[in-house]
């Protein structure tokens, strides 16, 4: 036994296991060098994402050998969306470097706002705004999910940004973020949920609150009669809808044939171009009812997440269940220009894709 301790470390066998690493390095250095060159020049979707998959796993750490500069998982999160983007010929999002080394992201016309992903431990990347701290989408290259975060969106653009931007400026902002989603859907068939910015005329809205006083209905009768908007009453006392211009109708109503008569938003829109997102960006006085009773009235999101197979199997089966109810960002009536900032966002580490989404 003493012998062999002699041997490990006699000076031979120092310099077989530093030998050794360097051949280690090499090869992962080499590899490294391919993905990313991968990650530069494919024109190919799928291996896009499987630099960017690979990339975010890489360590480079060696007891012995210091590689030069080298990026982070964000970094690779940042660069597969601005090659996807680029690949589709989306012009509206710039991606650079700052002087930290680290990727940034920048969304025209919103000049003056910097993103970075933040990547969790589980590889969940949040694309976040950094004067608000905001995650305005999340989005995990594993297990191929992208969703936007309802409540972010309205504390971002809703609440903070309209203050500096018009509502088509926020509009053209966010469009890029959408093709980015629909990107993932239609060449990597991820899993996408749009919340909010979903324009299907089926889509309902739940309320994160189950029961809604009434009185907050007869708020939104009294801000019509200022308006040449009308609202009227659903039958069998199931809610009501706002009739806005170009045929649009904004529902806020329960299924009275549903047993638990849950409260949902409904946009319908002839050409099923118009959002939940964009009713409030829009319309001013639906913004400020909106907000006013922000508490009540905040959306539910459906949550997705990741749930084994029954047989353990390596291939996972997704899911969607309701999220745990979150308390929105306080807000108090305003008019478009003076509604006060959110609150600053909690810093987010779930174990799972999982998040607080009310909008």
């Amino acid at each position: 036994m003493q012998m062999t301790n002699k041997i490990e470390n006699s000076p031979t066998a120092k310099i077989t296991a530093l030998s050794d690493s360097f051949k280690q390095v090499l090869t992962r250095g080499q590899q490294y060098v391919d993905l990313l060159d991968q990650l530069a020049q494919t024109s190919d979707a799928k291996e896009l994402l499987a630099a960017a998959e690979k990339l975010t796993e890489q360590d480079l750490h060696n007891a012995f050998i210091d590689f030069p500069q080298h990026y982070q998982a964000a970094d690779y999160c940042m660069l597969f969306m601005g090659r996807l983007l680029e690949m589709h010929n989306v012009t509206s999002v710039t991606i650079d470097e700052n002087g930290q080394h680290e990727f940034i992201a920048k969304v025209s016309p919103l000049e003056d706002a910097i993103f970075k992903f933040v990547v969790s431990p589980n590889g969940e990347a949040a694309f976040t705004e950094q004067t608000q701290q905001q995650p305005i989408f999340y989005m995990n290259l594993d297990q191929r999910l992208f969703q936007f975060n309802n409540r972010a969106l309205v504390n971002y653009f809703i609440v903070y940004a309209l203050k500096k931007h018009s509502d088509l400026e926020l509009r053209d902002a966010i469009k890029p973020l959408i093709e980015f989603a629909n990107e993932l859907a239609n060449d990597l068939d991820f899993t996408i949920n749009l919340g909010i910015l979903n324009t299907a005329n089926d889509q309902r809205f739940k309320l994160r609150e189950p029961n809604l006083q009434l009185t907050v209905i007869d708020r939104l009768f009294v801000k019509t009669g200022e308006t040449d908007y009308m609202l009227m009453n659903l039958p069998h006392n199931s809610g009501a809808e706002l009739l806005l211009d170009q045929g649009i109708k904004f529902d806020l109503s329960f299924d009275p044939d549903d047993y638990s008569q849950e409260w949902a938003f409904q946009v319908k829109d002839p050409g099923e171009q118009v959002s939940f997102f964009d009713i409030l960006l829009h319309y001013t006085m639906v913004r400020q009812w909106y907000l006013a009773d922000r508490d009540s009235l905040a959306v539910r999101s459906e949550q997705l997440i990741i749930a084994p197979d029954e047989d353990e199997a390596a291939e996972q089966a997704l899911t969607t269940i309701p999220d745990e109810p979150e308390e929105p960002a306080p807000t108090e009536p305003a008019d478009e220009q003076s509604v006060d900032e959110p609150a600053e966002a909690e810093t987010e580490t779930p174990e799972q894709t999982e998040h607080d989404e009310d909008d």
